[in-house]
């Protein structure tokens, strides 16, 4: 499987046999400055309605929309969506978010989305095992870097791959990837905007990877 992160919260996953999914596709403004989405894909999954992860008209190929909690299968990737909320009062201040978990190459890739609050005892078991975490980490409109760290300590996945923070290319009113880093082992922080993974390759212990934006 190969992950690539494209901006913000979307990444593409193209699967051993090609198929492509990309998450939360972005839309562009003045704040949020990367690249535009030319990419293709067979299946999109979004996590709520901002324009900043469901700009779906970007994505080419006519993929599949995956924007409910219902369980899914779309070319032989089976998705699971978890309910959650976008702040710390049920969705009060900025509504619903879904957590998608996808089982890939024999992989389990968890996408938290934006992800508001710490996570509970039901969401952490029907979130269950996962090998790849995808994770918010800046802060103001989703989890900060302490309650990342904490969700990162009850998920124990094999791979973090930190998103949706400040860089020179999303100037939100949000935090950078370095409090989420700061006092961690296991950092790779990659001169490139993909990364690879096997089931049989990941590593023993928690990995972080730091991607560079792809846009």
């Amino acid at each position: 499987m190969k992950i690539k992160w494209l901006g913000h919260a979307t990444f593409l996953i193209t699967s051993e046999t090609g198929t492509r999914l990309i998450t939360d596709p972005y839309a562009t403004n003045d704040r949020i400055k990367y690249g535009e989405i030319r990419e293709s894909a067979d299946i999109v999954t979004v996590s709520h309605g901002h324009f900043d992860h469901n700009n779906v008209a970007a994505v080419t190929g006519n993929p599949e929309v995956v924007d409910e909690a219902a369980p899914t299968e779309v070319k032989g990737i089976k998705i699971e969506g978890i309910p959650a909320y976008h702040d710390t009062r049920q969705g009060a201040e900025r509504g619903s978010n879904i957590i998608f978990c996808l089982a890939i190459d024999g992989m389990r890739v968890c996408h938290l989305g934006d992800l508001g609050h710490s996570l509970g005892d039901k969401e952490i078991a029907e979130i269950g095992k996962v090998d790849i975490l995808l994770i918010p980490v800046g802060g103001f409109f989703t989890i900060d870097a302490g309650t990342a760290t904490e969700i990162c300590r009850q998920l124990a996945p094999k791979v973090i791959i930190p998103m949706h923070y400040k860089n020179n290319r999303c100037e939100l009113p949000i935090s950078g990837v370095d409090d989420f880093l700061k006092g961690k082992q296991g950092i790779n922080k990659l001169n490139t905007s993909e990364a690879e993974f096997s089931m049989a390759e990941l590593p023993g212990a928690t990995q972080i990877f730091v991607l560079q934006p792809a846009l």
